[in-house]
């Protein structure tokens, strides 16, 4: 495994599980709909929690934008059954699953203090972290992300939207809406038969269901793989053409398995040509530049 170079970002993740979802879940379904239907049996609202899945990887892919994921955690009570459906995604992505006990999982709280004292003691530890992303839009993480500022850490904040508090944005270096983030769903209110608004779904890209256990065909992963790494570097620089190496780079961070070696292809760049029907190229000069087709 390759080393991480001097000086490069280094970067850690704090998710507030159970805050991210119950406002997906709330966001999908109706305001203060989690609480309404916690009470009843999960095969009641099952199809309901199953549409309000939330992406762990592409939370987790967006904030290796930023440089070398050092460390992950995610704190909620692990034995609710709305959270456990999650864990064998979140440990197959080097997730540190940080057990809440149940009575304060969803109180006032819970996860809150737990997880600022994790991220200011992390930051003494580790002296050379450059960013800490907090995945939470409640306003009890303010303090957390000024006293990170104050010492020296760029702050990215990534919250549900409508279910995120402004002066946490505000109080970030940058906070992104987990709608926003390449390859989220997209929930528009579609009239129901009682009248009411109900959810329908419009997905950007087309992508494997996060519950599939069919193992994905490896030329399909990889191609789905660069068209995220294309789209999060598009977002970031606000820029269509980006160069190969920062590609390959976040491709590399988001899934570290990744070779266009094992693909059967001799470079980055014959990768690239491959897949010529997602992707330009540009090789007219010796900084090679990539951009995703208008149609991908």
């Amino acid at each position: 495994m390759a080393m991480t170079e001097p000086g490069s970002p280094r970067v850690a993740v704090y998710l507030d599980f159970d805050n991210i979802v119950i406002s997906r879940y709330d966001q999908v379904n109706g305001r203060n709909s989690f609480q309404k239907d916690k009470a009843k049996e999960p095969a009641d609202h099952a199809e309901r929690l199953k549409r309000a899945t939330v992406d762990v990887g592409a939370v987790i892919d967006f904030a290796s934008s930023f440089g070398t994921l050092v460390l992950t955690r995610a704190y909620a009570d692990w034995s609710a059954d709305v959270n456990a459906g999650y864990r064998d995604q979140l440990v197959g992505r080097a997730v540190d699953l940080v057990q809440l006990f149940p009575a304060a999982a969803y109180g006032k709280n819970g996860a809150d203090i737990r997880l600022a004292v994790d991220a200011v003691e992390d930051m003494f530890r580790l002296p050379d972290l450059t960013h800490v992303v907090i995945v939470a839009g409640d306003s009890d993480y303010i303090a957390l992300a000024q006293r990170c500022k104050r010492l020296g850490r760029y702050v990215v904040g990534i919250g549900v939207a409508g279910a995120s508090s402004k002066a946490l944005a505000s109080a970030c270096d940058e906070f992104v809406t987990y709608d926003a983030l390449p390859g989220i769903p997209v929930f528009e209110p579609a009239p129901s038969a009682d009248g009411t608004s109900a959810p329908k779904k419009r997905t950007r890209r087309t992508k494997a269901s996060a519950g599939s256990t069919e193992p994905p065909d490896p030329q399909a992963a990889a191609t789905g793989l660069l068209t995220r790494a294309l789209r999060i570097g598009m977002e970031k620089d606000d820029d269509d053409w980006l160069h190969n190496s920062a590609v390959k780079a976040q491709m590399k961070r988001m899934d570290p398995s990744f070779s266009e070696k094992s693909l059967g292809c001799k470079s980055f760049s014959d990768f690239l040509r491959s897949r010529s029907d997602v992707v330009e190229l540009d090789e007219s000069s010796t900084t090679h530049m990539v951009r995703l087709r208008d149609d991908s």
